[in-house]
């Protein structure tokens, strides 16, 4: 039977969201050949025009449309031709009536053309004359001045990632740096008598440190900076001395280990007495990572982790990446890679839970299968093996084997 006092996955989540308010997020001034996939601090306006002339899409002619209307193969307009436009030149010149000039992609329009006829549908009779077989409209094969971005306007809007091409338009604008929301410091603290450094060499009763990798790679990945504290053995006043120095060193503070009801757990006794409120819950419907601590201590977010490495990853996935997106304040909608499969067996879930599956897509006669990888949640060699998640909602009991499913990509 289900426990009743662990919250489901969407309440415990609402929950700890709606007390997250980054009321006064920190900025920094970096150049934009730094600034992949970080977050904009405030809007940013285009002080020009872009691309800031008129420039030709095809290789051809630039023309006064007027002077090509009721051109065709059979009764062709004729004109001069006046000049080359050479490619990265402002021209000097202007087109009259009956003449056009020669122009390669990209090149500026001269003063009094207003189209371009593009070089398939032009019969060159001679050095300066051209005989134009099909009409263009004003503006036909032209970008505008201000076509792509006009000045004034909202080139990035602040909270947004930046993007590759976020980043070219800046550059086109002629940005050089601009503000970003500083990274939150994300402390990560390992408790466990059993746990050793992945450097040294392994024996009984022994595991080497996993989760420290595994979360430092996730935090660098949000967005966030991994602050690894060490590992620290059970014990009540090493485990509090060291949360103490990360909770004053960092803007989020991950403990791993202790969360389950041990006689050595004191994780949620730590947290309550870091600042007001403290815990906000301690476990949730969900497996792996059913003991997790959340709380909220002076307004900085502190969560007690799982300590299996299969538990620590869906727990940061469901918890901790949502919360570093609000202290970047971030306000792109986060859409997750998704997939149909079918599964390859049938899978089974309690009543009330949200269970978290790992699974391994695969490609036969091109259809798309979902294989599960059911082991413990201390075993990593699932994760690495897998490449989607499945999610069986806490409404379901399973799914079928054959069903079609949705699974989220790794």
């Amino acid at each position: 039977m289900l426990d009743k006092k662990y919250l489901t996955l969407k309440k415990s989540i609402e929950l700890f969201l709606k007390r997250i308010n980054p009321k006064n997020l920190s900025y920094e001034v970096i150049p934009i050949e730094k600034a992949y996939h970080r977050v904009t601090f405030e809007d940013i306006y285009a002080s020009e025009n872009l691309p800031g002339f008129r420039r030709s899409t095809v290789d051809g002619f630039a023309v006064r449309s007027q002077d090509t209307f009721g051109a065709k193969e059979t009764m062709p307009a004729y004109l001069t031709v006046k000049a080359r436009i050479q490619m990265g030149s402002a021209p000097d010149f202007s087109l009259g009536p009956g003449e056009c000039a020669e122009i390669g992609t990209g090149g500026m329009l001269p003063e009094g053309a207003d189209a371009v006829v593009m070089v398939e549908h032009v019969n060159v009779v001679s050095s300066d004359l051209i005989e134009v077989l099909k009409p263009v409209g004003p503006g036909e094969n032209v970008i505008f001045e201000d076509e792509d971005i006009k000045k004034g306007e909202i080139v990035i809007p602040k909270g947004h990632k930046l993007k590759p091409q976020d980043i070219g338009a800046l550059a086109g604008l002629g940005f050089s740096e601009i503000k970003v929301v500083k990274k939150p410091v994300v402390s990560i603290i390992l408790t466990g008598d059993e746990i050793i450094p992945h450097t040294e060499k392994s024996m009984p009763g022994k595991v080497r440190d996993i989760n420290s990798f595994v979360l430092a790679g996730l935090i660098e990945e949000t967005g966030g900076v991994s602050l690894k504290m060490g590992i620290v053995k059970d014990d009540y006043k090493e485990i509090k001395d060291v949360v103490d120095k990360a909770f004053e060193s960092s803007d989020i503070v991950l403990i791993t280990g202790g969360t389950s009801a041990g006689i050595k757990d004191m994780t949620a006794q730590i947290i309550n007495e870091l600042g007001e409120p403290g815990v906000i819950f301690h476990g949730v419907s969900i497996k792996p990572g059913k003991p997790i601590i959340a709380g909220i201590c002076n307004q900085k977010p502190v969560f007690g982790l799982p300590g299996h490495p299969v538990a620590v990853y869906i727990c940061f996935e469901l918890f901790v990446k949502p919360v570093i997106h609000r202290l970047l304040g971030l306000t792109d909608k986060i859409y997750k890679p998704k997939v149909k499969a079918k599964l390859t067996r049938s899978i089974f879930s309690q009543a009330g839970r949200t269970d978290f599956i790992r699974v391994y897509l695969e490609e036969r006669d091109n259809n798309l299968f979902a294989t599960p990888l059911l082991s413990k949640s201390g075993l990593i060699m699932t994760l690495v093996k897998a490449n989607g998640i499945l999610c069986i909602p806490e409404d379901l009991l399973g799914f079928e084997k054959d069903e079609e499913v949705e699974v989220e990509i790794l």
